[in-house]
Parts: C-alpha cells; structure tokens; sequence
C-alpha cells in the first residue's frame, strides 16, 4: 500500500543551537513502503550498552538533548528515534495510517535494522506506550529500563488529565507544539527551544500525527494495543529481570505520581523513584540529573567504568 507523505524541509532545522547532533536515515524498514526514519546515533558504535530512547507526543528526538551528552560521555550509544510523524521522519498524511500497530513495528524493524542489542530503554509517554510492549517480543535485546511519566494502556481507562487533553487535542483548530512544551517546562526551555519543537510542523498538514495519537491510547477495551499492553503488564510483572529506574516530573496532571506508583507496582523490582518536584509531564527536559542518577543507579557512570 502506498503511503503519502510529507517531509519536512531540512533548512527548518538549521538553528539548533542545543542540539549539535547529525541525523541519520533509513528508508528500508520493511512493510513501510519507502518512508524514510530519521534517528540519532551518538557515541561508539561498538559500545557495550546502547541507551535507546523514545519520544512522545507531540516532541521528538530533541526532546532527549540534556541526557545524551551524559550517556555518551559515560562512554555508551545512544540510537534517538524520530517515530513517523514527528522529528525529521516522514509525515504520513492520512490520520487513519497511525496506529499502535503501525507505530509499534516500526520501532522493532529500526531495533532489528541496527541489531540493537544490551539495550537500555530509555521511554516517556508513547515512547513507554509503545516502547514498555517490545522487549517481551524482542528476547535478548533489552537488559535496563529508565521509565519516566508513561504507563502500559490496556483499556481500563485513564487519568482525568488524559481524558482533558484527549478532548482539547480533537477540539482545537491546531495543536500549538512549542508553546505547549513550554508551558509544561517552564523555564527549562528557552526561545531556541521552542523554535526546534515547532520545527518539525511547517503548518497544520504536517500534523497528522500530532493530531491523532491522543485518541488511540489504548484506554477502552476493544481499541488496538490492548492485547499487547495486557501481555506487556504480565511480562514486566513476572518475566523481566533487568534493572530498572524510574523518575517522575510530579507536575503532570496526565501521567503524574499516582499513575507512575500503579505501573512501578507492575515492573518486578523496580526500586523507589527519583522525584522531578518542579518537572511536569516533559521531565526529559530536567534530564540531566536524570541520567546521572540512573548510570550511578546502573553503576554505568564513567567513573565506574574506567576503574
């Protein structure tokens, strides 16, 4: 089936002064009729530990610019995602085309692509939607969780906050990117900051995806991704056996403490988490203390790595 799609133009990325970091594209991912993924691939290719990190809705890669630099730095590769519809990546223009399916592959085929393995899933919002349902299909590949603001959906509803921004996202005209990051990170984000959020959006055509990935969380019974994110809430309580960490931007009405308590209950052994008290819904943005805090919790900082 043939896709159409848009791509945004490169110049529209040409002032990221915070993110200093070349793209790189694949256009061969199976079943995706040509379109092209665009992600970051920092540090050694032939590091031990690969932290992969995904975005939400409505940011990208950008979004994990405070907590790169310290990953790479500690001395691992980081692989950053754009998922289709955001980011450099191809824009399907057609809302029915994003699913949790069309998304979900997409990530396993980008993970099977560059063999990914001894990976630290590093996910926030449908980065841990559709990231938390992979490694109980990829056996192997993942061995360390760094969970922030997200939650395994398996139709048993949502938050009062999720359900708001569900309304206003299919209520309003256009979705207002940067000014929404902004608001929700307050003084962490700077004009520049706002410039690369809206970046990707050169107007509303582009919005397909920003658009639509509200109203398919999988929140009601007989919606797509319930089965997996059922399976997914058994692997993670009874199968998964890597280390985990966890932190929370306690500001967020959507995925804040109370949902972030309920899906730490479900990840075996997962310890206490590192609390964001002035972090909201994207706490990536107070990322670097994050990063810090979970390579010392791994014992993957450098200073340990060197001795």
């Amino acid at each position: 089936m043939s896709i159409e799609r848009l791509r945004t133009p490169e110049e529209r990325f040409s002032v990221l002064p915070g993110f200093p970091y070349c793209p790189n594209y694949v256009d061969s991912l199976e079943g995706y009729d040509s379109m092209r993924m665009a992600y970051i691939d920092e540090g050694e290719r032939d590091a031990d530990t690969t932290f992969l990190c995904l975005h939400g809705e409505p940011s990208w890669s950008y979004l994990y610019r405070k907590m790169i630099p310290v990953f790479v730095e500690a001395g691992h590769r980081v692989i950053a995602p754009d998922l289709f519809g955001f980011g450099r990546s191809d824009k399907p223009v057609r809302e029915d085309v994003y699913t949790f399916n069309f998304h979900r592959n997409s990530l396993m085929r980008l993970i099977e692509h560059l063999d990914l393995k001894n990976i630290t899933l590093v996910c926030q919002d449908w980065g841990g939607l559709l990231g938390l349902t992979l490694p109980m299909d990829m056996p192997g590949r993942f061995t360390r969780l760094l969970v922030m603001n997200t939650a395994i959906a398996a139709g048993d509803g949502a938050s009062e906050g999720f359900y708001h921004w569900r309304n206003f996202s299919i209520s309003v005209p256009e979705i207002p990117v940067g000014g929404l990051i902004a608001n929700d990170a307050r003084s962490e984000v700077n004009l520049f900051d706002i410039v690369a959020y809206d970046a990707p959006f050169p107007d509303n055509r582009y919005k397909a995806g920003v658009r639509r990935f509200p109203s398919i969380v999988p929140v009601d019974p007989e919606m797509e991704g319930v089965e997996l994110g059922l399976r997914a809430r058994e692997f993670w309580s009874k199968t998964w056996s890597g280390e985990s960490f966890m932190a929370i931007g306690m500001r967020d009405l959507v995925l804040g403490e109370k949902v972030m308590e309920m899906l730490r209950g479900i990840i075996k052994g997962c310890p206490e988490p590192l609390k964001i008290e002035e972090g909201g819904h994207f706490v990536q943005e107070y990322g670097k203390e994050i990063a810090e805090k979970a390579l010392c919790h791994f014992k993957l900082s450098l200073a340990v790595t060197e001795k």
